[in-house]
């Protein structure tokens, strides 16, 4: 018998995404056209920064950055390795090192003080994530930036709409990367874009970005190899529909974690969830809940396929890169056991992921979590969630 099963994340598409999705259909320009630059001053605005540049992905953008500021071989990249994985993976194709530094536990995001110990004459930039919509500690983040000299980039895929000491996420980095495949609040399959408000910088990430229809009579061409990694207008018009609805969904997002924050109550200790300092909002991606010390990675597995069985699908928030096969081998220089980077196993092996999107009504969270406390407690022996 199967289940109907609540998913952990489902986009919405209403009548705009049809509109402008079908008239690129019936127009003659499928790629380079009108509307990838329409959504890239579109969420120039919304971000508010001077320049956007649509790319094919997070990890595509994040790779053109890097390049465009001349980071590669030999160069090292201080990251977390509990992070949106496909951008910190382009510190790999880039050619350079990741360098993986612990996360402030409570956050989940680079610690500026465990990054400082990470940094060598090598150190060419930080890749820092607001990890699952919380903001990093951006303002010491900067400090010990400019202190040496560093390229700040910011990874704001999980953190839409989040605000910082009156910012919104997304204008603290040199360049800020957003990839918008699910979850993300803003979906549109595959894609990402970059921002930055840095004229000298823009013009290089596009060059780099693609080879575009009116580069054939440019005699300048060729100077640097570019990539094929341009957004398609297919996938603009989806973006550009989504984004002029994302303010009332991220409304909406907030209702279904209000359900959530009042049925989490009937957790014994459990504690509501942290809130840093100078944060003034959070859009969280995806509804995190943090497993108590008696849990380890095999029960949330078990919690996991529980889940499932009754119709829940739930993930497990993060598999850290540190612990991931490729960087485990890939040298003293990167590879990293557990033990080493304690709050981001802690938080690797016991974070577990609940749907959250739009089509979520009460009754269905309500069904979440007595779900949830049911499997905990004959998995964990009454242990407590925190």
């Amino acid at each position: 018998m199967e289940v109907d099963v609540i998913s952990l994340f489902e986009p919405e598409c209403g009548a705009r995404e049809m509109q402008l999705v079908s008239a690129v259909l019936q127009s003659a320009r499928w790629g380079d056209g009108p509307m990838v630059e329409s959504f890239e001053q579109a969420f120039a605005g919304w971000v508010r920064r001077k320049h956007a540049v649509a790319v094919g992905s997070g990890t595509l953008g994040t790779w053109i950055a890097l390049r465009a500021m001349g980071i590669g071989p030999g160069d090292e990249v201080i990251c977390t390795a509990h992070t949106w994985h496909q951008v910190a993976q382009a510190i790999t194709l880039a050619g350079a090192t990741p360098v993986f530094a612990d996360i402030n536990y409570w956050t989940g995001s680079l610690s500026p003080e465990k990054a400082a110990l990470k940094i060598t004459p090598k150190t060419r930039a930080m890749l820092a994530g607001n990890t699952n919509g919380h903001p990093a500690a951006w303002e010491p983040l900067r400090a010990l930036a400019q202190a040496h000299g560093l390229v700040l980039i910011e990874d704001s895929t999980e953190a839409l709409g989040s605000r910082y000491k009156g910012q919104t996420v997304g204008t603290f980095g040199d360049v800020s990367v957003f990839d918008f495949s699910a979850p993300s609040a803003l979906c549109t399959g595959e894609g990402g874009m970059l921002v930055t408000d840095d004229d000298d910088l823009v013009h290089e990430l596009r060059y780099l970005r693609q080879r575009r229809l009116a580069d054939r009579s440019s005699v300048s061409v060729g100077a640097r190899v570019p990539l094929q990694a341009g957004m398609s207008e297919l996938t603009a018009a989806l973006g550009l529909a989504q984004l002029a609805g994302l303010d009332d969904r991220l409304a909406a997002r907030k209702q279904v974690v209000a359900w959530y924050h009042d049925n989490m109550q009937s957790f014994e200790g459990v504690k509501p969830p942290y809130i840093g300092e100078g944060v003034d909002d959070i859009h969280w991606m995806l509804y995190v809940v943090h497993l108590g010390k008696r849990f380890s990675g095999s029960a949330r597995a078990q919690m996991i396929d529980d889940l499932l069985s009754c119709g829940i699908e739930t993930v497990a928030y993060s598999h850290p890169l540190h612990q991931q096969f490729y960087y485990m081998n890939a040298g003293d220089a990167i590879g990293q056991r557990r033990g080493v980077l304690i709050d981001t196993d802690r938080i690797g092996d016991r974070a577990l992921a609940l749907p959250l999107h739009t089509l979520l009504d009460e009754g269905q969270v309500q069904y979440i979590i007595k779900t949830l406390k049911d499997t905990a407690t004959n998995v964990g022996a009454g242990a407590a969630i925190y």
